[in-house]
């Protein structure tokens, strides 16, 4: 009888670039959410890019923060009427979008606000370098402070919307007002803040009702919150799911006529444990630090700067080290699989990593020293499985 092969076994053949699957740009992805609405609407120079949409008047998108489809699907006892609505999702066909690569709030707010994909807005991670000035920024937290409209120049969906005559509002938590990222992803029109769910709701449907043409976007960001520090299926994750249900429930219920609800997210998220095997530590590995200037992105989703010369060695190590685990690609060659979308802009390359790297596996590369908030986190996303890629685009009408 022939012997397995004990070799092989161990050293599996390490994961392409090509057989991650890219998102839904261009017919499925968050990106081509507003402009489908706001083609609707009328809005000149937008398209119907989801084309199992049918247009409505008034148009309210509310984005829950870390609700994955998977997730989603797996309590329906926690959220019966976000459940109920399963089969309303991607108009009907009971099917979800892609979040965009990577799958992080920064990432995906502004695919939703100004729809574009991350190669062209130019918010392409969690922390990425600054070419111009060879720091990390963070996305989320816009730090250190950058001009953002030199960061992201494009117009918003909602400027284009109010522009054209279209009663535009975003209802969220007031801090949000005056944010960097508010600013370059979700302005135009009106920012009405208000700090419990039950008030947005509210005024989400007043909103809608406002004009004859109207586009409505609110936000609920304690999901992801809970999930992060306690896991996606602690009790504290399942009370937040519950609560976001019962939100959903009630601006459903006060929707005015003639209008479209559509509930989605920003990404999903995985649970990873604490161990060495699941949480590989770049602080601690010389291997995978050797010739890296900084270490960006977040443990999912990792963007590597190499120095000077570096670029090839660092990528040969890394496919050695967390090929069997991440799929990891060049530059150019995560450009040309589709990972950012179907271009790039000349000012956005310089951001992406000259290595990226995304995890297939339940794995995170943490940086325990760079980053010990981040590396304690329980649930975690940014890669294109589909836990963390897929969002629900359930729909209510009146």
């Amino acid at each position: 009888m022939a012997q397995p092969n004990t070799a092989w076994d161990h050293h599996p053949e390490p994961l392409t670039v090509t057989s991650a699957p890219a998102p839904e740009y261009g017919s499925g992805s968050l990106a081509d959410l507003l402009p489908t609405l706001a083609a609707g609407l009328g809005v000149p120079g937008m398209t119907a890019a989801i084309p199992e949409l049918t247009p409505a008047d008034r148009n309210c998108v509310f984005l829950i923060d870390g609700l994955g489809w998977e997730q989603l699907r797996a309590h329906p006892e926690d959220a019966p009427f976000m459940t109920s609505l399963l089969a309303t999702s991607r108009g009907g066909t009971g099917r979800p979008l892609t979040a965009g690569y990577p799958a992080t709030t920064a990432t995906s707010l502004a695919s939703v606000g100004t729809g574009l994909p991350p190669g062209v807005h130019g918010l392409p991670g969690y922390t990425v370098r600054n070419p111009d000035t060879g720091e990390l920024m963070n996305q989320l937290r816009w730090q250190p402070w950058t001009a953002p409209s030199a960061w992201q120049p494009y117009p918003t969906v909602f400027q284009l919307a109010h522009e054209a005559g279209v009663h535009a509002a975003q209802v969220s938590s007031p801090t949000f007002e005056s944010t960097p990222l508010t600013k370059v992803a979700l302005s135009g029109g009106t920012f009405l803040g208000r700090l419990t769910g039950e008030d947005r709701m509210d005024l989400a449907a007043e909103q809608l009702a406002a004009g004859d043409r109207s586009l409505v976007y609110t936000y609920f960001a304690e999901v992801d919150g809970a999930g992060h520090r306690f896991g996606v299926d602690s009790d504290t994750w399942r009370g937040q799911l519950m609560y976001a249900d019962r939100l959903v429930q009630r601006l459903a219920e006060q929707l005015p006529p003639r209008s479209a609800l559509y509930v989605t997210a920003d990404h999903g998220m995985i649970d990873v444990p604490f161990d060495e095997e699941h949480r590989i530590d770049f602080d601690e590995d010389w291997e995978l630090s050797a010739g890296v200037a900084l270490l960006g992105g977040e443990g999912r989703a990792r963007h590597v700067y190499a120095v000077p010369g570096a670029a090839n060695d660092v990528l040969t190590c890394w496919r050695e080290v967390l090929g069997e685990q991440f799929w990891v690609a060049s530059r150019d060659e995560a450009i040309a699989a589709g990972w950012f979308g179907p271009k790039i802009d000349e000012r956005v390359y310089g951001r992406i990593g000259d290595v990226v790297a995304a995890a297939r596996d339940d794995v995170l590369l943490i940086a325990s020293e760079r980053e010990p908030k981040e590396s304690a986190m329980v649930g975690n996303h940014g890669s294109m499985t589909p836990a963390e890629q897929l969002v629900p685009l359930l729909e209510v009408r009146s």
